[in-house]
């Protein structure tokens, strides 16, 4: 697990549902193996194009950002912290779940919000934040010019990401920024219809580690045992 760059806590499905979007994207995180694109009617975009941007997750939804190892922290160490969170936990049920726009981009996200899982990912954020090194100037840059609010400002500042805590939205991306979104959302609930799990059961978190050359790949999956 020491040959990772960056580590991030996150909701990986299984299942058809799984299969689906790591095809999709074209890259299947748990084997660490490219995967080809299938065919989807009514896309106005090629899927290499649209999933450019995402690919190199895997598909996810994010619970603990990524986040470089502090200086002194060991990965057996914050293997051990994640596996003790974890069984801290209880599974955490989504009653359904539905193809959106978000902006520009697409993403999988839970038709209502979640407290239960809004709690999960505050939780693991502070649970896991004594592993994580001081962003870098260029990070803090790039988040930046996002143009964030005072408050995902202060947040970056304390946890090393904007989006957190009362800012935490959960998505399961789909595609990076096209002008064509409206469009691609369509193309692609028709697509998922079919796998989309109902409920959606979230009863475990993986650890996923950030190769040299920029993929994630699952390293170790933990149940939600609380």
């Amino acid at each position: 697990m020491d040959k990772f760059k960056r580590y991030g806590l996150y909701v990986v499905p299984d299942g058809a549902f799984f299969d689906a979007a790591s095809a999709w994207l074209g890259w299947n995180s748990a084997t660490g193996q490219a995967m080809a694109h299938p065919h989807v009617p009514d896309l106005p975009v090629s899927v290499a194009d649209l999933t450019a941007t995402p690919r190199k997750y895997g598909f996810h939804g994010t619970i603990k950002p990524p986040f470089v190892l502090a200086e002194g922290a060991s990965v057996d160490g914050l293997h051990a912290a994640a596996r003790a969170f974890c069984a801290t936990r209880a599974p955490v049920s989504i009653p359904a779940l539905e193809v959106r726009r978000l902006g520009g981009c697409v993403a999988i996200v839970p038709t209502e919000p979640s407290e239960a899982l809004a709690d999960l990912a505050a939780a693991s954020v502070v649970a896991l934040d004594t592993f994580r090194a001081p962003p870098s100037e260029a990070e803090l840059a790039r988040r930046r010019k996002a143009g964030l609010r005072d408050r995902q400002e202060a947040l970056l500042a304390q946890w090393g990401y904007p989006y957190v805590m009362e800012e935490f939205r959960f998505h399961l991306t789909l595609t990076g920024r096209t002008d064509q979104a409206e469009a691609v959302c369509a193309a692609l609930a028709a697509h998922f219809a079919p796998v989309l799990p109902t409920p959606f059961v979230i009863d475990s978190l993986a650890l996923m580690g950030e190769d040299a050359d920029g993929m994630f790949h699952l390293v170790q999956r933990y149940t939600l045992s609380g």
